[in-house]
């Protein structure tokens, strides 16, 4: 049965900020998670956690437990994320060797990986520690045990590179971080999830119609029958 599409408004899609990508997939987090943030925009989700729900942040440099960033000016030099940002930590939070946080999440004990992206494909191939530039140096830090070991991943990138090309492809062209592992995509237009019968849009920012994401996107789109607009706060 064909999905209708969703009528969001004839204005022009505004693009959601790097903290409103950050406040809309900190939503989504259940309560209980147990949720390792990537480098990049992902570690910003500590910032916008719901108050209502206890959500344990965990590191691969040997952290679980820790919360936003510190007021300027407070910071402590012994407590960053994997990103090496400063954070604070929450009550009963803990740190450890590295080694320990490794053995968390190749033991399956991390709910949740949020991670950057560079490609992911249609089917949920993940690309996002190279892009063969040899002027960008390749990190691939925790992501393959990331991708490999948390019992879901989910994506934060902008919708297309700076040069308006498409990061959700049909076939990755960059090295793999892993096949089939990503579960759903928060991009700074929509929020997309990765089901056996494709790519399900779930939310578009205001002024953005199917079509024209589907301009933005190699793989073929389909609207969820409860597709709504992305209201985000102005952050």
């Amino acid at each position: 049965m064909a999905v209708e599409t969703v009528d969001v408004g004839q204005a022009a899609p505004v693009k959601l900020s790097r903290k409103q990508l950050a406040w809309r997939a900190a939503r989504e987090i259940p309560d209980g998670s147990y949720v390792n943030l990537g480098i990049g925009i992902p570690t910003q989700c500590a910032d916008h956690l719901p108050e209502d729900r206890e959500i344990v942040l965990h590191s691969e440099n040997g952290i679980l437990g820790f919360g936003p960033r510190p007021p300027e000016g407070e910071e402590d030099p012994d407590l960053v994320n994997a990103g090496k940002q400063p954070i604070t930590m929450s009550p009963g939070g803990s740190y450890f060797v590295h080694s320990e946080a490794f053995a968390m999440i190749r033991g399956g004990h991390i709910d949740i990986a949020m991670l950057g992206a560079f490609q992911v494909s249609g089917s949920g191939d993940l690309a996002n520690w190279t892009t063969d530039n040899p002027t960008f140096p390749p990190g691939v830090g925790g992501a393959m045990d990331l991708a490999a070991g948390a019992k879901q991943v989910w994506v934060m990138t902008d919708h297309v590179t700076r040069k308006g090309e498409p990061k959700i492809v049909n076939k990755c062209s960059y090295p793999l971080t892993s096949a089939g592992c990503v579960k759903r995509v928060f991009t700074d237009l929509a929020v997309i999830d990765v089901t056996e019968a494709g790519l399900v849009v779930r939310e578009m920012v205001p002024g953005m119609t199917l079509e024209a994401l589907q301009e933005l996107t190699e793989p073929t789109l389909t609207a969820a029958p409860d597709c709504k607009e992305l209201v985000a706060p102005d952050l």
